[in-house]
């Protein structure tokens, strides 16, 4: 996979767009997941790659909510983004913003995750921790089924994600739980 932008380009780039804590810090733990992914799944020559595809995915999201990943590309471009990571990046909103289809299982992890994310997120801080650190599946399945909770991640995609990459649901969550505990440090000291 062809990378044309170093992290820190693309941190630059990022927050050129974002200035809100909340989206800076999704973009910092979907790196980090994505990263952990790349490993997890034997791309590991990649993992520069996926964890870029990561921080970048909702550069347009903060200015331009309504053109997510329609103004993307044009930001991306003028950054000095090439055309895969722009693909990738904008494959993530299919079916609701953009056509753009996830065809690698690089994509597909990104579109089953990001929302996930959020999802996952909300529930650790609903702990006495404020953290994702020791989070048990059946916990955060009861939060997953409970619909008015953190009632912006789509569960739907979250589901069509798992499918696209033809795991079950529950592997899904428990993959991502590791994921996010083994970034969570990481997230917190770029936060600081």
């Amino acid at each position: 996979m062809e990378q044309t932008i170093t992290r820190e380009a693309a941190l630059e780039l990022l927050k050129k767009y974002n200035e809100d804590k909340f989206h800076i810090q999704h973009a910092y733990t979907v790196e980090g997941v994505m990263r952990w992914y790349a490993q997890e799944l034997g791309y590991g020559e990649d993992v520069d790659f996926w964890g870029m595809v990561g921080l970048l995915h909702d550069i347009d999201f903060e200015q331009f909510p309504e053109e997510h990943c329609i103004k993307a590309p044009e930001l991306l471009r003028a950054g000095g983004v090439g055309e895969e990571m722009i693909h990738a990046i904008c494959s993530h909103a299919y079916g609701m913003h953009v056509d753009v289809k996830p065809e690698h299982e690089m994509e597909k992890v990104l579109f089953a995750t990001d929302e996930l994310t959020g999802l996952i997120w909300a529930s650790a801080l609903m702990r006495p921790t404020k953290s994702v650190m020791g989070m048990e599946l059946k916990s955060l399945k009861k939060k997953y089924k409970s619909k008015g909770f953190a009632a912006g991640c789509s569960r739907e995609v979250i589901e069509k994600g798992a499918e696209m990459l033809g795991w079950d649901l529950n592997d899904l969550l428990e993959k991502t739980i590791k994921a996010m505990e083994a970034c969570e440090a990481t997230v917190n000291e770029q936060m600081q």
